[in-house]
Order: structure tokens, then sequence, then C-alpha cells
């Protein structure tokens, strides 16, 4: 590679060389440590951190141009993308707290990257891998225009995807025998750590940045529920969940109504920590206990994800079963907008579609029972449900969104049977118990007793009165009937797949309902 000749002090030395390196922050490794594309510039000498602000970041993701399951294109997903700008200028602080900064610039990636190389004389441009197709395809053209300077790093996972194999090298197609592998092969992982110090960026490439988006330009309102992004945030609460919530994790997970969880899903997605890094403080502080184990088991879900959609990005548009391949979904759209409103009749549904838009998150039980019911109850495409989802998420990721869908809808990779239907009443009455959660997001229902809230129609006139609940007026009757609509599904679901060349017959991974 080329250089530029640096002397030492000491003139007895012989001339060292010193690189110049380009390190690609592309929105998913928006944090100084534990990166190594970043840590291995720092090594070799002077290190030009970019960030190229694509439109994609301003979309609805990474998503091909033509992708008809785009759904949501062209509108601007608004609490990842306050969540986004605020991890950019959280790196850019931290980035200067180190003697650096963030050089921002606008334009296609493919077009930017390979001309700043050029004009910048820069040796390399280090970056993290990719797992999305979209962002690989960018990668290969920008591979094409750079050859050897361009070397991606592994980050995104804790184990590279699409490297883990069955006996016959086959990817896996089942979750347990996965995490078994996973669990050998990164027994021995360290974290890369942090520079202590970085190159200054010189004035005349800082002069030439383009000024980080604030919302107002874009057209959006800063929304106070959005979880605050960056490091420093991301480190608070994963201290918090190891030293508070952790221990507990395998009992309190799925309590809807309990902050049993981590919340380190938009930290992830965005890369503001590491998945290697969690990984290892939660086994150093929880280790082998039932929440650490159970807290490690999700981890390695969200590997599984990754790994699925390296190997098999169909999956993004397609069933991974193809037995589900012409499904007949039903065009209801009365149905679908109850259940985007959150007025279906069913309060954990209509409390989850609430939270969703109100601070862009779900709570994983209520994702499950509310994709259980698009899909199931009302026998709506799971692919719209994934869109929506996906539009309004903080924590919007493609592999883990899409994985989740499929998963619920009984067509992903290693899913619940198609049989497994998930009652709305007797998950909320299971996993909100007291209507915490339902009162929360559905304040129509607060003055409901416990007893009645998740099926508030069996309620007696005289406890609807005291709650001030008028069904049909102030809280909507159910739009189906749960018994009625599973029935349905499953005779659909049995004489679709009898059709099919294959068919599912045994439970793979069931969940409790």
């Amino acid at each position: 590679m080329r250089g530029r000749t640096q002397l030492c002090r000491d003139c007895r030395c012989r001339p060292l060389v010193a690189m110049r390196t380009i390190v690609w922050f592309r929105g998913k490794d928006l944090r100084v440590t534990d990166h190594e594309p970043l840590m291995r510039g720092s090594t070799t000498g002077e290190v030009i951190p970019l960030l190229v602000l694509e439109d994609s970041y301003f979309g609805s993701g990474d998503r091909s141009a033509t992708d008809e399951s785009q759904g949501s294109r062209g509108k601007r997903p608004p609490h990842r993308l306050q969540f986004f700008l605020d991890a950019v200028t959280a790196l850019r602080s931290d980035l200067e707290a180190i003697g650096s900064t963030l050089v921002t610039v606008k334009g296609r990636a493919t077009e930017v990257v390979p001309r700043l190389a050029r004009e910048w004389n820069a040796d390399a441009v280090f970056a993290q891998a990719a797992v999305e197709p979209g962002s690989r395809r960018r990668d290969d053209v920008v591979a094409a225009a750079l050859g050897e300077r361009f070397r991606l790093f592994g980050g995104e996972t804790v184990h590279p995807p699409g490297t883990l194999r069955t006996q016959a090298g086959r990817p896996y197609g089942v979750f347990s025998p996965f995490a078994k592998s996973w669990r050998r092969e990164v027994a021995q992982v360290p974290a890369v750590g942090t520079p202590a110090r970085l190159s200054r960026v010189p004035d005349n490439l800082v002069a030439i940045r383009s000024p980080i988006p604030d919302l107002v330009e874009l057209g959006l309102e800063r929304n106070p529920a959005i979880l605050r992004a960056g490091s420093s945030q991301a480190d608070a609460r994963l201290r918090r969940f190891l030293k508070d919530a952790g221990p507990a994790y395998k009992a309190d997970r799925d309590q809807m109504g309990i902050d049993g969880t981590s919340r380190l899903s938009a930290d992830l997605k965005f890369g503001t920590i590491a998945p290697r890094r969690v990984w290892l403080e939660a086994r150093a502080a929880i280790g082998e206990t039932a929440g650490g184990m159970s807290f490690e088991n999700e981890l390695i879900w969200r590997e599984f994800s990754y790994s699925t959609l390296w190997d098999v990005p169909t999956i993004l548009t397609t069933p991974f079963q193809s037995d589900f391949e012409g499904f007949p979904w039903r065009d209801d759209e009365n149905g679908w907008q109850a259940w985007v409103d959150g007025l279906t009749g069913y309060p954990v549904v209509d409390a989850s579609a609430r939270q969703l838009r109100a601070e862009g998150y779900v709570h994983n039980r209520a994702r499950m029972v509310s994709a259980s019911f698009l899909t199931k109850d009302l026998m709506i495409d799971f692919r719209r449900g994934e869109r929506h989802y996906f539009h309004y998420l903080t924590d919007g990721d493609l592999a883990q969104n899409t994985a989740g869908w499929q998963w619920t809808a009984g067509c992903g990779c290693d899913p619940q049977p198609y049989f497994r239907i998930f009652n709305p009443v007797s998950q909320g009455e299971r996993f909100d118990p007291n209507g915490d959660y339902v009162r929360k997001w559905l304040p129509e229902l607060r003055g409901m007793p416990s007893e009645f809230i998740h099926h508030p129609w069996d309620a007696p006139d005289s406890v609807l009165r005291g709650a001030k609940v008028r069904l049909g007026d102030t809280y909507p009757h159910p739009i189906v009937d749960h018994s009625v609509a599973r029935e349905r599904f499953l005779e659909t679901a049995t004489r679709h797949l009898k059709r099919s060349p294959g068919s599912q017959s045994a439970p793979l991974r069931l969940p409790m309902d």
C-alpha cells in the first residue's frame, strides 16, 4: 500500500510508514468502543472518521428500490430517525473527546467513498461488515472501486454470520443446534477496546463536511418518549439492566407490565454498543444464573436471525417455509385499520398498537400477541405487519423484525407451528395479570377491574358503568370472535399446506400461550 514517510524524532531510526485510513461509519456501528475498524486504523497512523448521509438513512430502510415489501418507502421513520440523528451527534462528541471528529458528507456512498478516498489520498478504507442485502450490494460496488484498499471487519454480530454450518455443511435452520454451535465457537472472543487517542482531522477536511440534519428541517417533531441515544446512554442501560433486572430476567422478561428487559434493542440496532460487549459483560455479571442464560439465549436468537438473513436474503420478501408460498391471506382493510389504530377490541393487541406509535417500541410478548392476531385471527399477510412495525420501531431491524414476524406467522426459520395461535385474552391474563400494561396505553380502560380488563365484554353492566366504559362507544366490541377466527385460520392453513410439497407436522419451538 502507498504511504507517507514520517520521520521519527530520533534521526538514527529508519523512516516509519504512516497510513491514512478512512474509517467509514455506516449507521449500525455508531460507537468508538469495541469498534474494530477504528481500533485497527488507529494503530496504523492517521484516521479520518467518515459518515455518508445517504437518503436511505432518512427513508424506510435498507431495501431495494424495486422491492415491493418496502411498503412505507418515501415516508420518514420518525422514531428511528430521531434516535439515529442523536446517535450520530453523540458519536461526533465521543470522537472529539479522543482528539478526532466525524466528517459527515451527503450523497450516495457508492460514489462518495471512492471519490473521497481518491481526493484525500487515503491508503485504506476500513468499515464494519454489513449483513443486510442492500448494504452488501453497496459494499460490493465500493470494493470494486477501491480493490484491496477496502477492508471489512466484524462487529455487527458477536460471531460472523454465515460461518456456522451443520455437519452436512449447510446453514442451520433450527435454533437449538445453532445455539449449541455458537456457544462452542464464541467461548473465547475478546473485546477490542477503545483508542486512547486519535490523530486530528485536518481542517480542510472538516471544512467540507455537511451538517447533521435536525428533526425540524426533516419535518419531524422531537418525541420525548424515545430513548436517548449514544454510547453513554447504552452503557447506562446495560449497567442498570445487569444490576437490577438481569438476575430475574428469565422470570420477568415476558411480563408486559414491568420493566424486566434490557431495552438495548435500539442500541444494538444502531451499534451504539457492541453486541460482543453486551454478551461479555452479561456473562461476567450474571453468568450462569437463570437470568443470565435466558438473556444469552435472546442474544443468540439475534445472531440466528442475522445468520439466516445472510444465508437466505430472500426472506425479506418471501416465506422461509416455501409451503406458505401462495397462502390465501385476506384483504381486510377494516380489520387492518382497526389493528393499526389499536381498536380491535382486544386490549393487549390495542395497547401494543398504541405503544408502537407513541414510543417506537413494543414489549416483546406484546409484539408476538399482536403479530399472531394480525396473521391468524385476521389472516392478513405477515408482510404488511412487518412493514408497519419496521416503519415505527426505533429498533427496526430487518433481520430480527422479518424473522420475528415469520416466526409468529408460522412460516419462518424454526417457526412456531402454524397451529399454535396466541389467545389474546389468556396472554393478557398470564403476562399482564394486573392489567398495568393495558391501563398505561388504553386510558379508556383504566377504571376496569383486573378481573375483566382483558375481556371487558364479559363484565356486568354495573362494572362497566363504574369503570365508565361503554362498549361500542368509548371502547370497541371485538372485531372478531377469537375462537371462530382461530378455526377459520386452522382450516385454511391445513387445506393450503396439504396441497404443498411438504407439510408442517410437528412443533419446532413452542412459546408459552
